[in-house]
């Protein structure tokens, strides 16, 4: 062996190079994939609908207009087979984002592998499972705490030992960052997730106590990486040293390689601008490297993005833009042939300590109360989130947090890349009908006798405490749909709806926002009475940080609120503005189906007799539905370009005003 050879360093493998992706129907999805894996992309992240996120069938009136629009509906096994199909699931590393009905999209990929001729035992993946971070941010929780946590430790008791290479459990600190979180309180509110899911397992008494560090050892993280990576990247080794404490100190888990910090990764989507939207390649990078330059904390797998995910769903060449990003960094630089290049740094350790006291303090005030279900229960970690969101949107309002584009270096040629027919994805109309359309067929063509024997033994599981995974895997086989597994456990676990954390959140104040007030009042007193505005959410669309940062605004504003959470019918939020004498509806919705549930609470006021209350609409609405909803009748149409909230505030009063001088 020469010199040259002894000196040449030893690359590690690249992590998991995957993209979220998942549109229209399984068919179409499965094409993407497909083609994504044919460019080099090395695991599969799927992306579902939010009817099937919320336990739904694409024929269910709530499901209206958010068929195939944020993922893919799968409502049964054919769905999944097709969803799959050509792709064999013993070579395959597949990432679920799905929560509240896990166990069901488990079971489906478990009998879709075994259609395949796939053990299970074989299968390699990732449910993410974490029902407690829905409360707090993405909204697409559907049975009460507790039932939720026994089917998360169901999937885990199962998994470990009939699908040993399944990652059953994917703490899910990303979509905290998304609602608002601070570094530490990404920690401390994860960390505290793990924990209750832990002690849920235990306390079930279905892993044997010596078989317990096989179980800590399969949980994985799923986390996010904002802008400001140095700290990011502190962020990630902070996590890494935690869990190797917690494991250890308070699960007794002796062998090191069972306490590693597992974790995938997408880098943050809160700080896409629709403004300039090609800097946000840029920002993508640069949040990527807080994840992967750091050998001891880096990422197992990755997802990035695509740039204009601000404007609407992104084309697969936008996808094959952030594929390339990822292949670049791992296969062009030297990146992988080093050691952790922190270690030493003073700077560096400094920081995770810093990081490390702040959320072990947050942690043990959420111990303090009884744990991370309890302080969702009390609306605590949802009012903080509400908070620390509300002081990131005024620091950049008031110019304290720079936003290149978007309050500093605004001027700038408008990009040729995200004009023109053609420059995101849309889903058509048709999609929902002939979704609905398969559906049909398949409920018509299956054995209606073992549909219900197979649903009768899901249900008496459920009542009577046994693991949900064997009668699910036995109802997919049957050909039970999402909806009717969803239907018999609610039936026995009952639904709920999380606090929303605006009631008690702490608003901000400043000169902008008094003038703002002043006008509220000068409107008020012509109307006799206090501005009311309704905050709705129409539809499944769970991810309410808008709804509610519009909601304590309006509150700081002067102006009476009614929100009552996410998750409402059309008709719900037409009583409501009718029962609650509004002025004025806001409307938030980002799932994509702003256009039909927009015209369908617009109708319901029409014939409510009160057509001439303004309704106003917030949400990631392309400049085309923009120009349909006005034409339709909506007052406002916000973006997130509109990022000043007390201007929409001011924009809204003066909205109520003439609606009033209207109507005198």
């Amino acid at each position: 062996m020469t010199a040259a050879m002894r000196d040449k360093p030893v690359r590690d493998r690249p992590w998991l190079i995957r993209t979220y992706a998942g549109h229209s129907t399984a068919a179409k999805s499965n094409e993407l994939y497909r083609t994504n894996l044919a460019r080099g992309q090395t695991g599969l992240s799927v992306a579902f609908d939010l009817p099937t996120q919320t336990g739904y069938d694409s024929d269910h009136p709530l499901a209206k207009g958010e068929v195939g629009k944020v993922g893919v509906p799968i409502s049964h096994l054919g769905d999944m087979c097709t969803l799959f199909d050509g792709i064999p699931l013993d070579r395959m590393n597949t990432s679920m984002t799905i929560n509240a009905p896990a166990a069901w999209l488990l079971s489906l990929y478990i009998a879709t592998a075994e259609a395949q001729g796939v053990a299970r035992a074989k299968l390699q993946g990732t449910t993410q499972n974490d029902i407690i971070k829905e409360y707090l941010s993405r909204g697409t929780y559907i049975f009460p705490p507790e039932p939720s946590l026994r089917l998360t430790a169901d999937t885990i008791g199962f998994t470990y030992r009939e699908v040993p290479k399944w990652n059953p459990m994917n703490v899910c600190s990303y979509h905290l960052q998304e609602a608002g979180a601070t570094p530490v309180q990404e920690l401390a509110f994860a960390l505290a997730n793990a924990i209750a899911v832990l002690d849920a397992v235990r306390a079930r008494g279905q892993v044997p106590q010596a078989d317990f560090p096989q179980v800590v050892g399969r949980i994985s993280f799923f986390v996010n990486a904002g802008i400001r990576f140095i700290t990011e990247m502190c962020k990630m080794r902070a996590f890494a040293e935690l869990w190797d404490e917690v494991t250890q100190t308070r699960y007794g888990v002796e062998d090191a390689k069972q306490r590693l910090f597992r974790y995938g990764v997408q880098v943050n989507s809160l700080g896409l601008t629709e403004q300039q939207p090609e800097n946000n390649v840029y920002r993508i990078l640069l949040e990527m490297l807080a994840v992967v330059m750091s050998k001891n904390a880096r990422a197992r797998s990755v997802q990035l993005p695509a740039w204009n995910e601000a404007l609407g769903l992104p084309r697969p060449w936008d996808q094959q833009w952030s594929l390339r990003l990822q292949q670049i960094v791992a296969h062009e630089t030297d990146l992988l042939e080093y050691g952790d290049i922190f270690d030493g740094s003073v700077e560096i350790a400094r920081k995770v300590e810093a990081l490390k006291q702040e959320a072990l303090a947050e942690m043990r005030r959420i111990e303090e109360m009884g744990g991370a279900v309890a302080a969702v229960e009390a609306a605590y970690m949802k009012q903080r989130l509400v908070e620390s969101n509300l002081r990131r949107l005024s620091a950049i309002e008031a110019g304290e947090q720079t936003v290149v584009g978007v309050n500093a270096f605004t001027e700038g040629e408008p990009s040729p890349l995200s004009t023109g027919t053609g420059a995101i994805l849309t889903v058509d109309a048709s999609v929902e009908r002939d979704q609905i359309g398969r559906l049909k067929a398949w409920r018509a063509a299956r054995d209606g006798t073992a549909v219900k024997s197979a649903l009768a033994k899901l249900a008496a599981a459920a009542r009577e405490d046994r693991n949900i995974m064997p009668p699910s895997i036995t109802c997919a086989q049957a050909g039970v749909t999402t909806g009717e597994w969803t239907q018999a456990l609610r039936e026995v676990f009952g639904e709920y709806r999380a606090p929303t954390g605006v009631g008690r959140a702490a608003g901000v104040g400043d000169a902008r926002l008094e003038a703002a007030r002043r006008e509220v009042d000068a409107v008020s007193r012509r109307l006799g009475r206090r501005i009311k505005i309704l905050v709705g959410k129409p539809g499944l669309d769970g991810h309410s940080n808008g709804a509610e940062q519009i909601a304590v605004r309006a509150r700081d504003c002067g102006m009476e609120v009614v929100y009552e959470g996410i998750r409402l019918t059309p008709e719900r939020i037409v009583n409501a503005a009718l029962e609650e004498s509004v002025h004025v509806v806001g409307l938030s919705i980002l799932s994509g189906g702003h256009v039909s549930l927009a015209n369908d609470v617009l109708q319901g006021m029409r014939d409510a007799g009160i057509g001439d209350v303004p309704v106003v609409v917030g949400g990631i609405i392309p400049p085309g539905d923009a120009r349909t909803l006005i034409e339709a009748g909506v007052a406002r149409v916000y973006t997130p370009k509109d990022f000043d909230l007390t201007q929409i505030m001011r924009d809204i009063t003066a909205v109520v005003d003439s609606a009033w001088k209207e109507a005198a």
